[in-house]
């Protein structure tokens, strides 16, 4: 059974990635809706990451597919899609100001991870940031995760009471419950992962991208013909 859930990841990545085409494509026929963008990039971080963990089911342990593995998903796993839902909640200038300051730190944790040297006592042919020689890069992480915590699952939380308290706002609350849970469970998985059982990852983050898109479906169906469906300030 083992076995069978480190391919899930693959299942997972073909996810990601469509749900990213879904969300480009509305950014292109809207282009003012800089939300639409970073969600779309935050998806595409997704699969990128679950991608590289397929890439080790199929060809084993590498130190540029861990690296990889670890940038995308410990530092831009989570931020992008929060990104998104903090232009949402924010005027665009301090958004604007967020977003580069989130980006930097996470570009500079990016190319400290790739020049760390890896410890190879501690190389079990598993998904670890363990195996990392310079252990402090890891405290990179927990930042941008926070942030995602915040405005990803925080923020539609936050939506869904309000909507919940609102006349005719459709299922727009289940739709944001659904996104909080879907952004809740990887970070769920991330810290069994630093426990040593990644299987729950690879679970949670199938689960994870699949309630995000399910409950973008249902905002979207429960919006108005001329109204986007997460184009409103209090929406996710």
């Amino acid at each position: 059974m083992l076995q069978v859930i480190h391919y899930l990841p693959i299942v997972t990545t073909i996810i990601a990635f469509s749900f990213t085409g879904v969300l480009l494509r509305h950014w292109m026929r809207k282009r003012s809706a800089t939300y639409l963008l970073w969600w779309g990039i935050g998806t595409l971080m997704f699969g990128i990451g679950t991608s590289t963990e397929a890439i080790h089911a199929l060809f084993g342990w590498n130190e540029a597919n861990l690296k990889a593995w670890y940038i995308s998903g410990a530092l831009f796993g989570a931020f992008p899609l929060a990104q998104g839902t903090v232009y949402l909640l924010f005027k665009k200038k301090t958004a604007d100001v967020m977003a580069g300051m989130i980006t930097i730190y996470c570009l500079i944790a990016s190319i400290l991870i790739a020049a760390s040297p890896i410890n190879s006592s501690m190389v079990t042919g598993e998904l670890t940031g363990k195996v990392l020689g310079w252990s402090w890069v890891r405290a990179f992480s927990p930042l941008p995760n926070m942030y995602g915590l915040i405005f990803l699952v925080g923020g539609a939380a936050w939506s869904a009471i309000q909507y919940a308290r609102k006349q005719g706002s459709g299922n727009r609350a289940l739709g944001n419950w659904l996104i909080a849970l879907g952004g809740l469970l990887p970070g769920i998985g991330g810290t069994f992962t630093r426990l040593g059982f990644v299987e729950i990852l690879f679970i949670t983050e199938f689960f994870g991208i699949s309630l995000i898109w399910a409950g973008y479906r249902v905002i979207l169906s429960a919006s108005q013909p001329s109204i986007h469906p997460i184009q409103q300030q209090t929406q996710i």
